[in-house]
């Protein structure tokens, strides 16, 4: 398990756009999985924050401002689509994930859905694969994740993918409700803890 995850929705936003860390409690005093949250979001056209632990996919993608949104999800589910299969190691499964977001794109889901299906597959990368720093080959992983909440590793990872699911709700991206069943069941519970106890876990 280690930082790996790829922010591919970046190209969503294109390379021009400027990303800007809020401090972690001021991000999460605005929304909090286990209490009740407005379902009301900012425009798709506002400014993203993003985790200084992501790394900058969009810089790697030239603007297409004639782009639809829906074109730019599609665009950025068939990127991660290719760089998850070319990246799994030989005889590793992928997830069923992978294929629902195939699925997603194929059927020209809409740009809500794929958000959802892209954070969950980003999940699943995160939390059943790691990633050789050489090669960027990605094999099951080893930790036994409740045995090492501690580890400083662990925590930053578990907080990365929060920030970020809470960066596309307020981006417009995503549902509240739909994120927090999402990290309920590909976060939260993994780690054994209750919503109150894994907020408090994270330091907010």
């Amino acid at each position: 398990m280690k930082l790996s995850t790829a922010c591919i929705l970046f190209s969503v936003l294109g390379a021009s756009s400027a990303f800007i860390v809020p401090p972690a409690a001021r991000l999460h005093h605005q929304v909090r999985m286990h209490r009740t949250v407005s379902s009301s979001t900012s425009s798709p056209a506002s400014q993203l924050y993003m985790s200084s632990t992501e790394s900058d996919f969009a810089t790697a993608m030239p603007d297409k401002p004639n782009q639809s949104l829906q074109e730019r999800m599609e665009e950025a589910a068939t990127t991660f689509i290719a760089s998850f299969t070319e990246r799994l190691g030989e005889g590793v499964d992928p997830p069923p994930e992978l294929d629902a977001l195939r699925k997603a794109r194929d059927e020209k889901a809409p740009p809500e859905i794929m958000t959802a299906r892209i954070y969950e597959l980003m999940c699943e990368q995160s939390m059943l694969y790691d990633v050789d720093p050489e090669t960027g080959i990605m094999t099951p992983t080893e930790w036994i994740i409740t045995e090492n909440l501690e580890e400083d590793n662990v925590k930053q990872e578990f907080k990365m993918l929060y920030n970020y699911g809470m960066n596309l709700v307020f981006r417009g991206m995503i549902g509240v409700e739909e994120l927090k069943e999402i990290m309920k069941k590909r976060l939260i519970a993994r780690t054994g803890k209750t919503p109150e106890e894994f907020d408090a876990w994270l330091g907010f």
